[in-house]
């Protein structure tokens, strides 16, 4: 075994969501992911983000760990190195990088996503868990033993993100991909949309629509759009009535199926915590439901339980192969610090930055961007990347979803002073990634509150991001309201912006009426009036 102070792993996820992560001495360095700074979403990893990992001036790593992957869209096809779902080894071999003796290290796509999950979950190391590992193909449960040893207890369905994507390009008639495959960002469009349905119920048609997508075989065959035209959701809308009705269906029906998994396997292995991971660990009202279901012992999903954590999962299993160390410290606030490109702020006036001030403005009614420190891992903006609005408003939701181009029944996400979270969403249990839902029991926030009367929060301490904290201080004390509206700071299509330049961009396109960036808040200049 090597001595874990030695170890420096560079882990690195191929494909979609491609991230570079940095693991030293058992702690978390960098985790920068492709799409941020601008970057498309969903981007594959690039030489540009490694290059950014390099010029931060770290030390030359020793191990570098690349995750395991395939080609084309079967994951069982064309393995790249140590391929896509298999658990059961890794490959480990001495090379030379650069010059300097070094360690090779891959394991599967899999083991990526419950290696993430176990060694930043808050446990102590030999603790056994259970881990639910569902995304775009994988949908199984596993049990890591006392040894961290991982155990397949056994597939509960292929494809679920899949499948449960395909449902909305079916309503949509823009949806054009070929048989089998669906666009990354419909998973969270169909969870919004689920909240819309009555509970009238859904006809046959509906129903064997479900069982359809929901049947084993070839998912070129089963969730083929053009085999589906009699249907009557067939591009029927993706805000009409029936398809609300028949997406909450789908949703609940592959939950039930993994729930009903899960009962068997606890009569097997006893009571134990839970660590969610993979993409579907997004769908906050799956996160919910496996809470009130007190199945488990304890409950942990990662900020980023989808690809975007994979480079970090591989990196700790390497370091548990060579050292035996299965955990890491760290910080979700583990990407880069904004830069300051240099770009022409004639238009703005600028002042240093003060909580007051900026409360002040928010309380005024204004919509504000904020970046401040290192960006956030993981999809969520959890108050690194963020634009911020009162939420004392309806309108308000309407004014970001526009500023944002975004679909109107799409919801935003409140961010919460943590010892308000029972006042306004009647839990003070933390929720500080923004992965569960919450029924919202006050009549104060209806710019977070979505139809259905529930919200997504983040609940913040002055541990876990002093400078929004002490900015929802300063907030409640002329609204008095600990809660601000919290959406992400990006282009549409595009990730985390990173760099003054993109944010003036931002501003000036979608109509800001300013921005703090760092330890400087910009407001637009008033334009002359004749």
């Amino acid at each position: 075994m090597t001595s874990i102070k030695d170890l420096c792993i560079l882990g690195i996820k191929p494909g979609h969501d491609g991230t570079a992560a940095l693991i030293e001495n058992g702690e978390l360095i960098y985790s920068l992911e492709s799409e941020k700074d601008n970057g498309r979403r969903y981007s594959d990893f690039s030489g540009d983000t490694l290059l950014k990992l390099m010029l931060t001036g770290e030390k030359q790593p020793n191990v570098l760990a690349y995750g395991g992957w395939s080609k084309g869209s079967d994951p069982e096809g064309f393995s790249i190195e140590a391929g896509y779902s298999n658990t059961d080894g890794v490959i480990s071999k001495a090379v030379t990088i650069w010059g300097q003796p070094a360690t090779y290290f891959s394991s599967s796509h899999a083991r990526s996503h419950l290696m993430c999950g176990y060694g930043l979950s808050p446990w102590e190391q030999g603790r056994a868990c259970y881990v639910l590992l569902w995304e775009g193909y994988l949908g199984a449960w596993y049990f890591i033993d006392e040894n961290v040893q991982i155990k397949k207890i056994g597939d509960v369905m292929t494809y679920p993100g899949v499948r449960y994507a395909f449902l909305f390009g079916l309503a949509d008639a823009e949806f054009k991909l070929k048989p089998g495959l669906v666009r990354l960002s419909d998973a969270g469009k169909l969870m919004a949309i689920a909240a819309y349905a009555q509970p009238s119920g859904v006809d046959l048609e509906g129903q064997e629509l479900i069982s359809r997508i929901l049947s084993t075989g070839d998912i070129r065959n089963t969730l083929d759009k053009e085999k589906l035209k009699n249907s009557k959701y067939y591009n029927c809308g993706v805000t009409s009535q029936k398809f609300s009705n028949v997406a909450r269906l789908l949703s609940d029906t592959i939950y039930s199926k993994f729930e009903e998994a899960a009962r068997s396997a606890i009569k097997l292995y006893g009571k134990h915590p839970l660590i969610i991971s993979g993409g579907c660990g997004l769908n906050c009202e799956w996160n919910s439901k496996w809470v009130d279901s007190q199945l488990f012992e304890d409950f942990f999903i990662p900020p980023c339980v989808n690809d975007s954590g994979s480079a970090i999962g591989t990196a700790i299993d390497a370091q548990h192969f060579l050292s035996g160390h299965a955990k890491v410290k760290w910080n979700v606030y583990a990407g880069e610090s904004p830069y300051d490109d240099n770009p022409d702020l004639s238009g703005w006036d600028i002042f240093d930055y003060a909580a007051p001030a900026f409360a002040k403005l928010l309380a005024n009614g204004a919509v504000l961007g904020w970046m401040r420190g290192r960006y956030e891992m993981g999809p969520r903006a959890l108050g690194a990347r963020s634009i911020l609005a009162s939420p004392s408003t309806k309108n308000m939701l309407a004014k970001l979803n526009k500023i944002k181009k975004r679909e109107a029944y799409r919801p935003i996400a409140p961010i919460c002073l943590a010892n308000d979270m029972q006042e306004y969403f009647g839990s003070s249990v933390p929720s500080p990634y923004m992965l569960h839902f919450r029924n919202v029991n006050s009549d104060k926030i209806p710019a977070v509150t979505h139809v259905d009367n529930s919200a997504r929060p983040q609940s913040i301490t002055p541990e876990n991001n002093a400078d929004i904290f002490e900015l929802l201080v300063e907030f409640k004390k002329y609204t008095g309201l600990g809660v601000l509206c919290n959406t992400s700071l990006n282009f549409n299509g595009g990730g985390f912006l990173n760099r003054l330049s993109d944010l003036i961009h931002f501003a000036k396109e979608h109509g800001l009426d300013g921005f703090v960036f760092e330890n400087r808040i910009f407001t637009p200049k008033p334009k002359n009036i004749p």
